[in-house]
């Protein structure tokens, strides 16, 4: 007989030939090459998965060359083998899972911006300088409470891109310690105001450059270390890409050794200040913007001590839709723009609030004859601006100072290209406090950056405020831009942070439906034969519609408490329940249903007995039932035979599941042993040697190369192929309950709440993201996932169903 193909290894895809590729027999009935099945990986004592239908099989102590040889296969290799044999189909499942929630972000999205989120109740209002980013929508009257990093997430995820990357320049600061810029700690949000915000840190005496009164004669070492300070904090920024665009006292706090630090969520807050001036000033009937407009915006700034480049003022009219094409201002907004910002702060601290009298009249004279002449050298105005107070600063400055009056007139020329850079302030206010000679000892350390390029915060989507929104916001802005706490803040609901959920997570879609008619204790739930069946300590199963949830039908017949229930959906489905006095009914859930069990049998008992705690159902035939005599029984679902007992727990079994061929059983004793379904021997045992106490194990979710165990303390651990990867506190009390589908996975307990965390990940890294809690009126003994719904059993006799929907 001559083959169409030659027989392969399933793992190499290699032709057995008998010599290299030996054909060797697997206790499953598989077959793979002697070679392959020496290089599996062994997780197990003496056992691996078989690389056709995954059930671990045992191996003998010598290796796999004492298998026996598969000699029907040998038999049929011909003495020509055919050349490249089509490799075979990829046969992967494609079943689709229904999620409980749907998936509003990708697992890149989460991994980039989960750090930054901080956790509830961590941040110190007193201690950090706050600013709104966007609005985390309320659950309304949604029974899922939310999780904080869920709803931060769909904050973000609303954002546009333009404002994402504003926020992610600005988080480059994120717990960075840097000498010139306060501290960002993250993302922070607040439930009672519903606002996500951006906080940095704060020192508890900090003060800002507000509180410095007029500098006098002997105060000039003061005057030039704060000012190269100022310098040092606007050339960091610039480092990083960013332009500030505006700037006030405010957003310099001083630390404990009195050095000045710039706060980014001040800088941001007196951007929005700015937009809203612009607002209030100027009509939004108004098309076009002319110099007189611009000099009215920028003295009404000066007189409230925020400042902000002609330029960049520009741009926010432009962002607004205003047109400003008539006016003669049009520069571009660059690193140029914050040495303005420098040029004003500096002498608003030498001449004091007389500056500000004096430095409208150098707006208007500017800016009119910018509008004259655009190529105009404003130093001469500038200088007039000094002269007035002439007397002072040669008292301050001297005649060897001369060149600090004339670069901080450049700072102030209408033209940005023309005025200096910051790190060139920065040299000639350092002659003030020391020698020339020791220029090369001491220098600003940074490239000099170009005087275009960077992002602006100001004219950027972060300070943006929606108009409809304006009456919302507090009348003093002045006030609330000098807020500390969070509820000072300035509240906008941004145009993205207001957009909705993709599928209702937020808005309070999760809703449930009570299903009511046990008299005790609910134990159990399963699905099967198109019905939700539920046990009871009430001695009884009910069976419920699962289209609208009504009563359909009840078995009754056990003489002790049900504890446990499991379907099996064959040609003939049925469902097995045990109680705590031994006893395995089987009962028909065919229509139509019967009232007498299809058959029963009971447990042997002795002194130790009390009664069946778990069981589990597995395709080849066998059901497993987990005891209060510390063992494992296996029984033929034929004939309802004991085939054999598994022991090794040392206290009670409590809970049993199945996934990939093992049997997982989880005990009193606060272990989990592994077991082969092929010969029912121990593979291995889990927990004896991981992190923690060791309390008992109540509830087993399996799912893949996941398992998840929960303990009587509630926490839970979770292995990773059969690898400890991490424990987890999610509940104040024991978890009765656990059941797990694909990444979800849900927990109830003692405290009478469910929560629901999201397991993702690849192969190199793993997360467990809190989702978020239902909290409920009783203790949870049960649950069920299935087709994206949950079913909850409850202490008090009560059955919920919660699924998403509107």
């Amino acid at each position: 007989m001559e083959l169409s193909e030659l027989p392969e290894c399933p793992v190499c895809l290699q032709p057995y030939d008998g010599e290299y590729t030996i054909p060797r027999v697997l206790t499953c009935g598989h077959t793979a090459c002697e070679s392959c099945l020496s290089n599996l990986p062994q997780k197990f004592p003496q056992a691996i998965r078989c690389p056709a239908c995954t059930v671990v099989v045992k191996l003998p102590p010598q290796g796999p060359s004492l298998l026996p040889k598969n000699i029907d296969l040998l038999r049929l290799i011909t003495a020509s083998p055919l050349q490249n044999p089509p490799k075979p189909v990829d046969k992967r499942s494609n079943d689709l899972h229904v999620s409980f929630l749907p998936r509003l972000w990708s697992s890149d999205f989460y991994s980039i911006w989960k750090d930054y989120v901080l956790p509830e109740h961590t941040v110190e209002t007193e201690k950090v300088s706050a600013f709104s980013v966007g609005s985390l929508l309320c659950g309304g009257d949604s029974v899922l409470k939310v999780a904080l990093v869920v709803r931060v997430m769909d904050c973000l995820s609303g954002m546009g891109e333009e404002e994402r990357e504003e926020l992610s320049l600005v988080l480059r600061f994120y717990k960075k310690q840097n000498d010139r810029i306060c501290r960002v700690l993250g993302l922070c949000g607040d439930f009672e105001d519903g606002f996500l915000y951006l906080v940095s840190e704060r020192g508890k005496n900090s003060s800002s450059l507000d509180k410095l009164g007029d500098f006098k004669e002997a105060d000039l070492f003061s005057f030039a270390l704060i000012a190269m300070e100022v310098c040092e904090t606007v050339s960091v920024l610039h480092k990083e890409g960013l332009i500030a665009g505006c700037i006030g006292f405010s957003c310099f706090q001083s630390d404990e050794f009195g050095h000045f630090h710039l706060d980014l969520t001040e800088v941001l807050k007196m951007g929005r200040t700015v937009r809203k001036v612009v607002l209030d000033m100027v009509s939004s009937s108004k098309k076009r913007i002319s110099d007189e407009d611009i000099e009215a915006l920028l003295t009404e700034l000066s007189k409230r001590d925020v400042f902000v480049s002609p330029e960049v003022l520009f741009e926010v009219l432009r962002k607004e839709g205003y047109d400003t094409e008539c006016s003669g201002l049009r520069y571009s907004v660059g690193y140029g723009s914050d040495v303005w910002l420098i040029g004003c702060i500096l002498f608003r601290l030498l001449i004091g609030e007389q500056f500000g009298v004096q430095f409208v009249d150098y707006l208007h004279h500017v800016i009119l004859k910018a509008s004259e002449d655009n190529g105009l050298d404003c130093s001469g105005i500038c200088m007039s601006l000094l002269e007035k107070e002439s007397t002072l600063l040669s008292t301050k400055f001297g005649s060897e100072f001369a060149t600090l009056p004339l670069i901080l007139s450049k700072s102030l020329d209408i033209d940005p290209q023309k005025r200096p850079l910051a790190t060139d302030i920065w040299k000639c206010i350092r002659e003030l406090v020391s020698k020339s000679q020791f220029d090369t000892m001491v220098a600003l350390d940074g490239t000099r950056c170009e005087k275009n390029g960077g992002q602006c915060l100001v004219v950027g989507e972060l300070c943006r405020l929606p108009k409809e929104r304006m009456e919302t916001l507090e009348k003093d802005d002045q006030q609330g831009a000098e807020s500390n706490g969070l509820g000072d803040c300035d509240h906008d609901d941004d145009a993205h942070g207001q957009s909705k959920l993709v599928d209702g997570l937020a808005e309070g879609n999760i809703k449930s439906k009570d299903l009511q008619g046990h008299l005790d204790c609910v134990t159990g739930l399963a699905v099967g034969g198109g019905f939700l069946l539920s046990s009871s300590f009430d001695k009884s199963v009910k069976v419920w519609s699962l289209q609208d949830y009504s009563h359909v039908h009840t078995f009754k017949g056990h003489e002790h408490k049900i504890t446990a229930i499991v379907c099996v959906d064959e040609e003939k489905p049925f469902c097995i329940t045990s109680d705590s006095g031994g006893g395995i009914f089987f009962w028909s859930i065919t229509v139509p249903l019967g009232q007498e069990p299809s058959k029963k049998w009971y447990e042997q008992k002795d002194w130790r007995f009390s009664g069946i705690h778990a069981m589990a159902v597995s395709e080849n035939g066998y059901l497993y039932t987990g005891s209060g005599d510390k063992s494992i029984k296996v029984w033929s679902l034929q004939d309802g035979t004991l085939s054999c007992t598994m022991t090794g727990h040392k206290s009670v079994v409590s809970t049993l599941t199945l996934s990939d061929g093992i049997l997982y059983s989880g005990g009193w004793d606060g272990t989990i042993r592994l077991w082969s379904l092929g010969d029912h021997s121990l593979l291995t045992v889990l927990g004896e040697n991981t992190p923690g106490s060791m309390t008992p194990v109540l509830a087993l979710g399996a799912d893949q190369h996941i398992l998840v165990a929960a303990h009587e303390n509630g926490s839970i651990k979770v292995w990773r192929d059969d690898i400890f990867w991490k424990s987890i506190q999610i509940h104040n009390n024991s978890i009765f309950a656990i059941d797990m589908d694909g990444q979800w996975l849900f927990t109830g307990s003692w405290d009478k709440t469910v929560n629901v965390q999201e397991l993702v990940g690849d192969d190199f890294e793993m997360d467990a993201r809190h989702v978020g809690s239902i909290p409920c009126h009783s203790t949870i003994t049960s649950l069920l996932f299935w087709e994206g719904k949950l079913f909850v059993g409850f202490a008090d006799r009560m059955i919920k169903v919660y699924y998403y929907g509107k």
